[in-house]
C-alpha cells in the first residue's frame, strides 16, 4: 500500500482520513496509587483491567476510593487483604511490558471468607472482584496478590550441610522467617506436630500456633490442653523467640528419644502462639536489637494494647463474690464492651479460648524478671497496689513458683540482678500487688473459661541484642518445661449418664473454693488443685449432683482420675446465678459470630434496617463522587 510521502516505523500502524498514524505500546510503569504502595510489585500499567487510561482516572474512581476506606466500612476485617486484591485489578502486575492477572483462587477463596462482611453492611460485592472476569487461572500464569500475607519464607543464608538435627540458631526472627520455622519444623515431626492460624492481625499477619500432640489437630479424651503465648506486646521479643527455640527442641528431643519429652508430648497437648502481636513487632524491629523502648511497637497497628483490650470480668467477679451462692467463673462478656474499640488479634484469642479446653497457660512479656498471677486488677479499683487474690490463691502460687524455681536467675538470692526487687516474694507476686490495671488477658482466662494463666516478665531487656539469646533459652528452658508439667496436678476425669454417655458442661464444684471448671464436649474435665483433701461434686442441669472426698498426696505428680455419674432429676434447682452453661453466654454475643479469618459481622445500625432507608449508612464516604457514584455497591440495584 502505497503512503503519503513516508513510510511509518514498525510499530502498530493504521489509516484514518488517509494519514498513516503510530500508536506507542504501553509500557510498565512504576506504581504510584497511595492505597497500593504495599502491594508485592513494583509496577504496572495503563489502562488497567478496567480500562482505566491513568492514575489520575483510577484516583477519582469510586473503585480507588472503595479500596481506600473499606478497613474502616469493615472495622479493618478482612484487610489489608480485601485492599491488596482491589489494588491487583486497580494497578494490577506488570512484568516485561506485559500485564500479568491475579489468581483466581485467592479471589475465591477471600470472597468466601469476607462475603458476609459486606452483607452485614448491606454492600453489595464489588463488581471488579469479579473472581471470573479479571482474575486468572494459574495454568493462564497469574500473580497471588495475598502471597506475602501468609508469610513466604525469605530467603536465608546457607547454613553447613553437616549441621546435627538438633540445631538451634539464637537469632532474633522476622515474621516470615518464624512462620517458615515453624512449618519445618512441623513437617520434621509430623507425626506429632501441625501448623494452625487462630486469625489474623489487623494488618493480615496469620497468628501462627504450632502443636504438639500424639494426634495433632484433635483433643484427645482426658489429654489437657496447654498454651504458651508471646510477644503480646510488640517491643517484647524474648518470649517470641523462646517459643521458637521450644518448639524447635521439643522436636528434636522427641525425635531423639527424650524420654521427659515423649512423656510430656504423648500425655499432654501443646499449642504455642510465639507472636501474637505482628504488627507491633515489625515496627520494634525496625529500631533493631538492642533498643530497650517501652512504648514504639508495643502496641498493635490500630495503637491497642493487648494486654488492656479483653473484656473487664474481674469487676464483675468483685461485685459477685460478695453474693451468697454466687460462682466467680464463666461470667459472660458484656454486651457494654463491645461497643468500644476491639482488636482482631484479641477477638481471635477469646475464639481460639471457646474453641479449645484449655487448662493452663502462661503468657510471655519482657521489662523485668518476675512471675505474676491473677487477679491482675485491684480489689479496690482507687489502689494501684493491692493484693487481690483469687479463689485459687494456693493454686497460683504453686504454678507461679513452678517456673520461678526452676529458673537459675529467678530463684538467685541477690538482690542487685535484674528482678532484684522481687528476691524476698520468691521472684513471683499477685498482678495487681505489683501494679493494677483491667482488661488484661490472664484475668479473663481465669473468669470465662476453665484455664488458669500467669505471666512471666523474662527478661529485663525487651528486645536484648542476638548474641544474649543462647543464655535466655537456657536460663528459661527448664521452666518453660516444669510449667508445662504443672498442667498435670489436681484431679481429671469423666462426667456421664448411667447409660455411659458423656455430660458436657456438667460443672466440677470444689467445697471452699468459689470458682468451678466444666466439662468439655466429650465430658472430661481437668481441675488444677495443690495436694490435700477436698470434697468434690458434679451437677449438671438435669440431674442430680454427686460428690466424693478425695486426697492429694504431697508428692503426687500426675492428675488423680475422679469420674462420675450422674442421675438424672424431674426439677433443676432454681439457684442464684447457677444457669445452665449453654446460656452463660448473652443471646446477642458478637463473638459467637465473628469468624477470625475474616469478618466479625457488625450490629445493624440505628434507626432500621439499610433495606428501610433509601441509601445505607457507608454511602456518604462517595459524597465526592458526582457522576460516578457505586451504584454497583447498592443490593436493590
Amino acid at each position: 500500500m502505497r503512503h503519503h510521502g513516508y513510510c511509518c516505523p514498525i510499530m502498530l500502524l493504521f489509516l484514518f482520513a488517509g494519514q498513516c498514524q503510530t500508536v506507542q505500546k504501553a509500557k510498565c510503569v512504576d506504581i504510584s496509587l497511595s492505597s497500593c504502595t504495599d502491594v508485592a510489585y513494583t509496577q504496572t500499567m495503563y489502562p488497567n483491567l478496567l480500562d482505566q487510561k491513568s492514575r489520575q482516572v483510577i484516583e477519582y474512581s469510586s473503585e480507588y476510593i472503595l479500596i481506600s476506606v473499606l478497613h474502616n466500612l469493615l472495622q479493618g476485617e478482612c484487610n489489608p487483604d480485601l485492599r491488596l486484591l482491589g489494588c491487583s485489578v486497580l494497578a494490577p502486575q506488570c512484568e516485561k511490558d506485559k500485564v500479568i492477572k491475579p489468581c483466581r483462587h485467592a479471589c475465591e477463596h477471600l470472597k468466601k471468607n469476607c462475603f458476609p462482611a459486606f452483607d452485614a453492611i448491606d454492600m453489595a460485592w464489588p463488581y471488579f472482584l469479579d473472581c471470573d472476569r479479571f482474575f486468572a487461572g494459574e495454568e493462564e500464569g497469574c500473580f497471588d496478590p495475598l502471597a506475602k500475607l501468609r508469610g513466604e519464607p525469605e530467603v536465608e543464608e546457607d547454613l553447613p550441610s553437616d549441621l546435627p538435627a538438633t540445631f538451634i540458631r539464637f537469632k532474633h526472627h522476622s515474621y516470615s522467617q518464624m512462620v517458615s520455622i515453624l512449618k519445618k519444623t512441623a513437617s520434621r515431626c509430623s507425626h506429632i506436630a501441625t501448623t494452625y492460624s487462630i486469625g489474623r492481625s489487623f494488618e493480615g499477619k496469620d497468628l501462627f500456633v504450632i502443636e504438639f500432640s500424639t494426634k495433632p489437630g484433635h483433643h484427645e479424651l482426658l489429654k489437657p490442653e496447654f498454651k504458651y503465648i508471646g510477644n503480646m506486646h510488640g517491643n517484647e521479643v524474648v518470649g517470641k523467640e523462646l517459643l521458637i527455640y521450644l518448639a524447635q527442641y521439643l522436636c528434636s528431643e522427641y525425635l531423639l528419644g527424650n524420654p521427659r519429652i515423649q512423656n510430656l508430648i504423648n500425655n499432654t497437648r501443646i499449642h504455642l502462639l510465639p507472636s501474637l502481636n505482628p504488627d507491633g513487632y515489625e515496627l520494634a524491629a525496625e529500631e533493631g536489637a538492642g533498643y530497650n523502648g517501652w512504648v514504639i511497637g508495643r502496641q498493635t497497628a490500630q495503637n491497642l494494647d493487648l494486654n488492656r483490650n479483653f473484656p473487664d470480668l474481674t469487676s464483675e467477679a468483685y461485685r459477685r463474690a460478695g453474693i451468697r451462692g454466687a460462682r466467680v467463673d464463666h461470667i459472660p462478656i458484656p454486651q457494654s464492651y463491645w461497643w468500644g474499640k476491639v482488636a482482631p488479634e484479641t477477638k481471635a484469642v477469646m475464639k481460639w479460648l471457646r474453641s479449645i479446653p484449655f487448662v493452663l497457660s502462661a503468657s510471655l512479656h519482657g521489662g523485668e524478671l518476675v512471675v505474676t498471677y491473677p487477679y491482675d486488677y485491684s480489689r479496690h479499683p482507687l489502689e494501684e497496689k493491692m493484693f487481690s487474690p483469687t479463689p485459687d490463691e494456693k493454686m497460683f502460687k504453686m504454678l507461679a513458683k513452678a517456673y520461678a524455681d526452676a529458673h537459675p536467675v529467678i530463684s538467685d538470692r541477690s538482690e542487685l540482678r535484674c528482678g532484684g526487687n522481687f528476691v524476698k516474694r520468691g521472684g513471683i507476686i499477685n498482678g495487681a500487688e505489683w501494679y493494677s490495671f483491667t482488661g488484661g488477658m490472664a484475668d479473663f482466662n481465669y473468669l470465662h473459661t476453665n484455664c488458669f494463666e500467669i505471666t512471666v516478665e523474662v527478661g529485663c531487656e525487651k528486645f536484648p541484642l542476638e548474641e544474649e539469646l543462647f543464655t535466655i533459652w537456657h536460663e528459661n528452658r527448664d521452666s518453660l518445661l516444669n510449667y508445662m508439667e504443672m498442667v498435670h496436678r489436681g484431679i481429671k476425669g469423666i462426667v456421664s449418664d448411667k447409660f455411659g454417655n458423656p455430660i458436657k458442661n456438667a460443672r466440677i464444684s470444689v467445697r471452699g473454693i468459689q470458682h468451678d471448671v466444666t466439662t468439655a464436649a466429650d465430658g472430661d474435665y481437668w481441675r488444677l488443685l495443690p495436694p490435700g483433701t477436698y470434697i468434690i461434686s458434679a451437677q449438671a442441669v438435669g440431674y442430680s449432683r454427686v460428690m466424693k472426698r478425695v486426697t492429694l498426696p504431697t508428692r503426687m505428680k500426675r492428675a488423680g482420675r475422679v469420674d462420675f455419674v450422674l442421675r438424672p432429676v424431674e426439677v433443676w434447682p432454681n439457684k442464684l446465678l447457677r444457669r445452665p452453661m449453654e446460656d452463660a453466654y448473652d443471646p446477642y454475643d458478637p463473638l459467637e459470630l465473628f469468624d477470625p479469618h475474616a469478618q466479625h459481622a457488625q450490629p445493624e445500625p440505628r434507626g432500621g434496617s439499610a433495606q428501610a432507608r433509601e441509601k445505607p449508612w457507608w454511602w456518604s464516604y462517595f459524597s465526592s463522587l458526582d457522576l460516578h457514584k457505586p451504584l454497583w455497591l447498592l443490593k436493590k440495584h
